[in-house]
C-alpha cells in the first residue's frame, strides 16, 4: 500500500524542538516523584509570557 508508506517516511524527523521546553531550565528536581522544578526567575518569565498572550 502506497499511503502506508508515505507515512512512514514523513515519520523519520521529529517535529518538536526541546530546546525552548518548559521543562528545559530545570532548577531542582523533587527526590520522590522526579518532578522538575523550575527557578523562581523562569517561573516568573512563563507567567509575564503567559500574561502577555491574553485575549
Amino acid at each position: 500500500m502506497e499511503g502506508d508508506r508515505t507515512k512512514d517516511d514523513s515519520m523519520e524527523l521529529p517535529i518538536e524542538k526541546h530546546d525552548t521546553a518548559a521543562w528545559a531550565n530545570i532548577h531542582k528536581e523533587k527526590s520522590v516523584s522526579k518532578v522538575s522544578v523550575p527557578s523562581e526567575f523562569d517561573v516568573k518569565n512563563a507567567k509575564e509570557y503567559v500574561d502577555s498572550n491574553e485575549k
